[in-house]
């Protein structure tokens, strides 16, 4: 049996598992692809929608059964709230998650950090690897309810006059978007070369001026972008599905890279569905979330692609929005996080964190090698800790404590969610810290990979 911390992960045996939370608890789960965003209402098992293919709601327990999964699943996260809604779990007894395979077998335990005024925690996800299936545990939480776990997710949940959030749904039975947050880029990695490319289907003069109308500046078409946003509808359209990875288990923000791409920010849609140019626009500027993407002001460069399924006569798309890597704008984003730190540790009356550059070293090389090595945890697979990294880049401090987070979309989001989970939290706000390096790096599977390293 493994004994789980935020970030560890364990390969899940064959068949069916049961995750079970016992106490004044409700557990939900949420089925997604590789986006990280619902396909639709059906995505989402709660207590008032207790079963979706391959996962089942009774009780305290959920049963998930990777085979079983729609097409195109290849992630399960597991949520826990309060059965009284709006209650802070920090009034509720400890959570502990227990995992069993089939056959009752004990696969993993994990007991998260005591949370405080969240209301949802985020408790593990289930993710396919390879041909098989692992658990990753989480500990991240929400003060704002299940329904605001949901919308991040992508399902879009109306209130009713009750505590309880209704049935969730999603706009469209046949389309879905997602949009990546901005990722950086690895250090060191070249600046990009301008790159022109023709615009043949006449996109850029609709999404320029769609810009226009909410006071955005002109973007650009680049070739890498298009290139990359071409190979990737054309799988999607090969597999009948969208996805964020290829079928050969590259993923969309490594076939960026791979096309010459070194990006600071990115962003996706994916959509499947609309027939011209003018109409797959639409699409993305009716939903609040893919509007905000084409609007966005962090973008200067897109690529754009088509594919049609010979089966279906379906239409998938690849839309790529990105801000090209410079040395200025890696440091400018590590001076946001180190700014929004320190906000928040002088609201709670302690000194501010001076910038350090050996741990800045140590942190980035961090973020650069979960993207290129495919892992995301504090513990390298070569055993490498975070006191291990600091020092090998020449810091002296005696204490080291380090928050890792993947897929924020920027340094804003990135420090809010760490201060929305107690063990991140207390990092930030640990009096005896007194300096603080960053890193981040675009890439891997997530999209984009952000560490903090604190010493004192």
């Amino acid at each position: 049996m493994n004994e789980l911390v935020a970030g560890g992960n364990v390969p899940l045996p064959d068949g069916a598992v049961t995750l079970r939370v016992s106490g004044p608890f409700d557990l939900s789960v949420i089925v997604t692809g590789d986006s990280g965003k619902v396909a639709g209402d059906g995505d989402f098992v709660f207590y008032n929608q207790p079963a979706a293919p391959g996962a089942r709601l009774q009780g305290d327990t959920v049963t998930v059964d990777g085979r079983r999964l729609r097409a195109g699943a290849s992630r399960v996260t597991v949520a826990v709230s309060p059965t009284d809604p709006g209650t802070p779990l920090g009034r509720l007894p400890g959570i502990t998650l227990q995992v069993h395979g089939p056959g009752g077998h004990q696969v993993a335990r994990f007991t998260p950090p005591r949370p405080d005024r969240e209301t949802v925690l985020l408790l593990a996800e289930i993710y396919r690897r390879g041909t098989g299936w692992k658990l990753r545990a989480i500990g991240q939480g929400y003060a704002d309810g299940l329904a605001g776990v949901a919308r991040d997710f992508g399902v879009d949940v109306a209130q009713d006059e009750g505590p309880q959030p209704a049935s969730p749904s999603v706009a469209g039975p046949r389309t879905t978007t997602a949009a990546r947050p901005p990722a950086p880029a690895p250090a060191g990695a070249p600046m990009p070369r301008p790159s022109a490319a023709p615009d043949p289907d006449g996109f850029l003069p609709l999404v320029n001026a769609a810009r226009a109308s909410a006071g955005a500046p002109a973007v650009t078409v680049d070739a890498r972008l298009t290139a990359a946003a071409s190979a990737h509808a054309a799988g999607m359209a090969a597999r009948s599905a969208l996805s964020s990875e290829h079928a050969d288990g590259t993923s969309l923000y490594q076939r960026v890279l791979a096309s010459g791409y070194a990006y600071l920010a990115i962003g996706e849609h994916l959509v499947s569905g609309p027939r011209t140019p003018a109409d797959f626009l639409e699409y993305c500027l009716s939903g609040e979330q893919s509007r905000r993407t084409v609007h966005s002001r962090a973008y200067t460069q897109v690529g754009l692609a088509h594919t049609t399924d010979a089966r279906s006569g379906d239409v998938y798309w690849t839309a790529l929005w990105a801000t090209p890597f410079t040395s200025q704008g890696l440091a400018e984003w590590a001076s946001a996080v180190l700014r929004l730190t320190n906000a928040e540790r002088t609201a709670a009356g302690l000194r501010p964190l001076s910038p350090d550059p050996l741990l800045t070293v140590a942190a980035q090389g961090h973020s650069a090698d979960m993207v290129a090595r495919a892992f995301y945890a504090h513990t390298s697979p070569d055993g490498g800790e975070p006191w291990h990294r600091a020092s090998a880049a020449g810091s002296t401090h005696r204490a080291i404590g380090e928050n890792i987070a993947c897929g924020q979309r920027t340094p804003a989001e990135v420090v809010d969610g760490w201060m929305n989970s107690p063990g991140h939290r207390a990092n930030i706000l640990k009096p005896s810290f007194t300096h603080l390096g960053v890193g981040f790096a675009g890439g891997g599977s997530a999209g984009t990979y952000w560490t903090q390293l604190f010493g004192g």
